[in-house]
């Protein structure tokens, strides 16, 4: 699945960030107007993929988040062909935002990951993030929860990237030996070496309506199995049903599911 909205301001002449329209419905709309209905196009109900940013914004206490680690730079030690020149591209680091915030009063360390950034890719510095994130959880004795978006490993990285799926899941096993709950939080896509660690080994895993969510894709499956897969197979809905999965919330109600997973977990 792709982005869907795009602006559409520049064709009708007005000022930029006015209006945009979702590329699967068609459905016109004030950009504000969209953003209160939090990036979901309210005709066709289609989850337009968010920036790390305006994930966090949508989901922790506003003016709570304090980013930590935003000075570790990917570098391209295995001198893979046009790697330096593409991650110049991005205003971002790496492919994953983490840092302190509350929600709804609650201290927590959460680790955003951004599709925009090579397909929110699985890398060193996206390894290193999150277990630095995970040891500053355990350090201040705070709930961590991630939220997920990833093609899975980075090519460009090799093994490196392969090993950070070792890392991340060795170091969540300390946070859960510090008795401190880890909350999983899979968007669309989740898919990959990331699928395949820490984004399925929450003490609770929640995701958002139809996200696609899974190690190899459908078509690669069905190829190998020779065999058609259920319809739905491998999105939230049908995970949850056959307990892959806690709870699918919507991303309106995802706040407020927070909150009260995490009053369960501070009792």
């Amino acid at each position: 699945m792709e982005t869907t909205v795009e602006s559409t301001s520049e064709k009708k002449g007005l000022p930029a960030g006015i209006w945009v329209k979702c590329k699967k419905c068609d459905q016109v709309l004030l950009q504000k107007d969209f953003e209160e209905n939090f990036m979901v196009c309210p005709k066709c109900g289609y989850y337009t993929r968010l920036r790390a940013h305006k994930r966090i914004e949508f989901t922790v206490d506003k003016g709570s988040f304090k980013e930590i680690n935003a000075d570790i730079n990917t570098i391209d030690f295995l001198n893979f062909p046009g790697y330096s020149d593409k991650i110049k591209e991005f205003k971002i680091n790496d492919a994953v935002v983490t840092g302190e915030a509350k929600i709804n009063g609650y201290n927590v360390v959460i680790a955003v990951m951004d599709f925009e950034f090579m397909g929110g890719s699985m890398g060193s510095v996206v390894g290193e993030k999150i277990v630095r994130a995970i040891e500053k959880a355990i350090r201040k004795k705070y709930h961590l929860i991630i939220i997920s978006a990833s093609g899975g490993a980075r090519m460009q990285e090799g093994i490196i990237s392969l090993m950070q799926m070792a890392k991340t899941a060795a170091a969540l096993a300390k946070l859960a030996d510090s008795r401190l709950a880890y909350i999983s939080i899979l968007t669309d896509p989740t898919t990959g070496g990331v699928a395949a660690s820490y984004a399925m080994l929450g003490d609770i895993n929640i995701a958002e309506p139809k996200a696609l969510i899974g190690f190899a894709g459908p078509r690669v499956i069905e190829q190998t199995i020779r065999q058609q897969l259920p319809e739905g197979f491998q999105l939230s809905e049908f995970l949850e049903k056959h307990g892959m999965l806690d709870i699918v919330a919507e991303r309106k109600d995802m706040k407020d599911v927070l909150t009260k997973v995490l009053r369960f977990f501070n009792k």
